[in-house]
C-alpha cells in the first residue's frame, strides 16, 4: 500500500515514533561519549598519606567536571599497590620506584621524591655507612625496602662486615634506639616537614641531634639499580639550630609515581594528566608535599617509560579540535543535506493524498488508468481504482480556481474522470455476465 493510503493520524503517529527513536538515539550517544572515564587506582602508605593526597585529587577531579574520575583501590602499601597493579586488578596505581614488578607499568606523574634516611642517635661517631661494622640496623617499613636492603649490603659487602637489617614498625623504632637494640634506623620518606618531624620524634631531645650517616657509594650504587639516583640531603634538613646535618649529606634518592597500564588509551591517558595537573595547581596551599610532583623522565632511557598519553601532555604535542574533530566537520555539510532529504520526504509522507499535481501528471495518471479498467477481473480491483481516481481529483482540487486555465485544466480532468467511470460501469456488467451460470 502506498503512502497515500495510509490514513493521515497514522501517518503522524508512525513518523513521530521515528523523530522520538532518532532524538533518543542521539542523545544516548552524546551521553555517552561525553561522560567521563571512571579508572580505578590502587594506592597506599604506611602513615595514609598517600590515600589523603590521591583522595584530595580525586575529589577535585569531580568539583572541576574532569572528563576522567577517579576510583580509590586502598591497600596496605605502595608494595601492595604494585602487586595489584601488576595483577591487572586496576587501571592505576601509586608506586615506589624500587618496589614491586613494573614491566606492565608506564609512568604519568612524579608524585613525590622520597630519600633514604640512615640516622644514628645522638652522640654517635659514624659519618658513613662503611664504618658500621657488626651493628643491627633498624628498617622502617619492612619488605618495601628489601631492594634497597640488597643494594646496600651489595656495595658495602655487609654480610662480611655482621651488619643486619631488622624490621621496625615506627612505634617501636624509639624504644629500640634507646634500648640499643639497633645502632641505627633506615626509612625511605619525602623531605616533608610531615616526616622530619616524624624522623625528629624517634630521638629523645639533645643538643647535638641525631646523626645522619652518608652513603657515599649511592652514585656507584644508582649505576647499578636504576630505581635510584645519588642525592645530596640538604645542610639543615632535620634541625635549623643547630645545623643537623652540619654539611650536605650524600645518599640514595628514590620515586613515588602514578603508573597506567600500557593498554589505556592516549586521549584517555592525557584528560588524567591534564586534570590532575590542574587539581595538583588548586590543591598546593592545602597539600605542599604536592609540590614535589612533577613530570617524569621523558628520555628514551627513562627508568620508567612515559605514557604516550602523558608524554602527549607535556610536549604539546595533543591533537587539537581541527586535528580530532577535522573529518566529522568535513563531513557535516553531507550530513545535514542527508537530514534535509530525510525532512523533505517526511513532509512529503505526511501530505501523501494531499498534494496537487499539474494538470499533464494529473491526466497522464487518469489514461493510465483505462488499460488497467479493460484488463480487471475482480472487483476489488475496480474499487481500488476508483479510490485513485478520487486521490486525483482531490489533489486536483486542492490546487484552486485561480484562473480560467486552472478551470480548463479541472474540466479535462473531471471528463476523463467520468469516462473512466463509464469505462468501470461497462466492465463491472462484463464481469457479472462472465460469472452469471449458463443456462
Amino acid at each position: 500500500m502506498s503512502a497515500a493510503g495510509l490514513p493521515k493520524w497514522f501517518r503522524v503517529v508512525l513518523l513521530g515514533g521515528l523523530v522520538i527513536l532518532a532524538s533518543g538515539a542521539g542523545l544516548f550517544a552524546y551521553r555517552w561519549y561525553s561522560r567521563p572515564v571512571t579508572l580505578t587506582i590502587a594506592v597506599g602508605s604506611l602513615d595514609g598519606e598517600a590515600n589523603l593526597v590521591v583522595s584530595a585529587l580525586a575529589s577535585k577531579l569531580v568539583q572541576s567536571n574532569a572528563p576522567v574520575r577517579l576510583t580509590i583501590v586502598p591497600t596496605p602499601g605502595a608494595l601492595e599497590a604494585a602487586k595489584a597493579f601488576a595483577a591487572g586488578n586496576v587501571d592505576l596505581a601509586v608506586v615506589r620506584a624500587d618496589a614491586g614488578d613494573l614491566r606492565l607499568a608506564q609512568s604519568v606523574l612524579v608524585v613525590a621524591h622520597a630519600a633514604v634516611l640512615l640516622i644514628a642517635p645522638p652522640g654517635s661517631t659514624v659519618t658513613d655507612l662503611a664504618e658500621l661494622k657488626r651493628a643491627t640496623i633498624g628498617v622502617i617499613g619492612g619488605e618495601i625496602n628489601q631492594k634497597l636492603i640488597n643494594a646496600l649490603t651489595d656495595a658495602y659487602d655487609l654480610g662480611r662486615a655482621n651488619v643486619t637489617f631488622k624490621p621496625l614498625a615506627p612505634a617501636e623504632a624509639r624504644r629500640a634506639l634507646e634500648t640499643k637494640e639497633v645502632r641505627a634506623v633506615l626509612l625511605v620518606v619525602p623531605l616533608a616537614e610531615k616526616y622530619l618531624a616524624l624522623v625528629r620524634g624517634l630521638f629523645a631531645q639533645s643538643k647535638g641531634g641525631p646523626v645522619l650517616i652518608a652513603v657515599e657509594s649511592a652514585g656507584a650504587i644508582a649505576e647499578r639499580e636504576r630505581a635510584y639516583e645519588s642525592f645530596d640531603v640538604p645542610k639543615g634538613t632535620l634541625r635549623g639550630s643547630p645545623t643537623v646535618p652540619p654539611d650536605d649529606v650524600t645518599t640514595l634518592r628514590t620515586s613515588f609515581y602514578l603508573v597506567a597500564q600500557k593498554k589505556l588509551g592516549n586521549d584517555v591517558v592525557s584528560d588524567l594528566t591534564e586534570s590532575l595537573m590542574k587539581a595538583r595547581r588548586d590543591l598546593l596551599a592545602e597539600m605542599p608535599i604536592l609540590a614535589q610532583s612533577s613530570e617524569p623522565d621523558t628520555g628514551k632511557d627513562a627508568y620508567l617509560q612515559l605514557h604516550p598519553g602523558a608524554a602527549a601532555f607535556y610536549d604539546g604535542s595533543r591533537l587539537g579540535f581541527l586535528d580530532k574533530w577535522g573529518n566529522a566537520i568535513f563531513l557535516a555539510p553531507m550530513i545535514a543535506g542527508g537530514l534535509v532529504s530525510i525532512l523533505a520526504y517526511a513532509w512529503k509522507f505526511l501530505r501523501a493524498g494531499n498534494v496537487s499535481l499539474p494538470a499533464e501528471v494529473a491526466l497522464d495518471a487518469l489514461y493510465a488508468l483505462g488499460p488497467r479498467i479493460r484488463a480487471s477481473d475482480r472487483e476489488a480491483d475496480l474499487d481500488e481504482i476508483e479510490r485513485e481516481i478520487d486521490r486525483v481529483l482531490r489533489a486536483q482540487r486542492a490546487r484552486g480556481v485561480a484562473d480560467e486555465e486552472t478551470e480548463r485544466e479541472v474540466t479535462a480532468a473531471n471528463v476523463a474522470a467520468h469516462r473512466l467511470e463509464n469505462l468501470i460501469h461497462d466492465r463491472r456488467i462484463s464481469l457479472a455476465l462472465q460469472q452469471a451460470p449458463r443456462p
